[in-house]
């Protein structure tokens, strides 16, 4: 009986041996068809390759032969102009000014627009630290320059006014002193125009004093119509004048895009009219928008030139 059961116990002891042998040739050829299954999946379905990265272009101003380094690094450091806005391209003749006020501060920027290689009019305020040699540089390159006068706004003395600023309280005497001031410290202009102004270019008593002292030294006045209630331009056609008045504020929005889409509505205007004047300032996004798009309107038919050329 003892013999029987050793027997029985052999048995099943074999039987379990058997069994996790089983089961791993079972694991094995599972995982050996898993394997043949996605080898054949993957050579049936291939994936597109990826897209090749687009290359950015950069736009720069153009260099100036001898510009010194830290002229340079006010080009580079101006940022890249994004492409313009498509739309009907319109092309053919007319004389575009542009004149770039608030000139002064510093001769770098005088620089980066010479570079330009298309007429530019420096409005340069009297007082600012650069004025005479900003004027200077202009007239090395056979520019033209024009006083950018400071007039006192509406909202004096809360907005603030720059201290040699013409004011409405001025005597006629004092006017004339600070428009002598004004000639002593930038040379070589031909013109002038309004800085702010708001409130003294709507008084025909204090304009006619400013614009009969400028009209004895020869020159031209353009009206910033910086309140639509300006008599600056009237005034002077009445005193006999070469007189013109601002078209386009460029840069208003200082944004490089928005510049761009200006500086075409210019160029539409003087398609139209024969001619047209533009003001911006010295503002980086200016400074890039005009190099970028003032040869490229040249080949379309503008032509650039001084205020001087438009004034009549």
């Amino acid at each position: 009986m003892a013999q029987r059961k050793r027997t029985i116990n052999r048995k099943k002891g074999k039987g379990r041996g058997r069994r996790p042998l089983v089961g791993l040739l079972l694991t094995v050829l599972l995982i050996v068809v898993a394997f043949y299954l996605l080898e054949q999946l993957r050579e049936k379905v291939t994936l597109p390759p990826p897209a090749p990265e687009q290359a950015s272009e950069r736009s720069k101003l153009p260099p100036r032969p001898g510009t010194p380094a830290v002229q340079q690094r006010v080009t580079s450091a101006l940022p890249a102009a994004p492409p313009a806005r498509t739309r009907q391209k319109s092309t053919g003749p007319g004389s575009l000014a542009i004149i770039i006020d608030d000139m002064g501060s510093s001769v770098d920027e005088a620089r980066t627009l010479l570079a330009i290689g298309q007429p530019v009019t420096f409005s340069i305020i009297p007082g600012l630290p650069k004025a005479r040699a900003v004027a200077e540089a202009a007239q090395a390159r056979g520019g033209e320059v024009m006083l950018h006068l400071p007039m006192q706004p509406k909202d004096y003395p809360q907005r603030r006014l720059e201290d040699n600023g013409l004011l409405l309280a001025a005597s006629d005497a004092e006017l004339n002193q600070r428009i002598d001031q004004y000639l002593r410290e930038v040379p070589f202009a031909v013109g002038a125009n309004n800085h702010m102004g708001s409130g003294f270019t709507e008084s025909s008593e204090k304009m006619r004093t400013v614009l009969t002292a400028l009209k004895g030294r020869g020159f031209f006045y353009v009206d910033s119509m910086t309140t639509a209630r300006s008599v600056g331009y009237s005034l002077a056609r009445q005193l006999g004048m070469e007189a013109a008045t601002r078209n386009v504020f460029l840069d208003n929005v200082q944004e490089v895009r928005a510049i761009r889409d200006q500086l075409e509505k210019a160029a539409e205007l003087a398609r139209k009219k024969g001619s047209a004047i533009a003001i911006g300032h010295p503002h980086p996004a200016t400074l890039q928008a005009l190099a970028a798009a003032m040869p490229q309107l040249a080949r379309d038919g503008i032509t650039f030139v001084y205020a001087s050329e438009v004034v009549r």
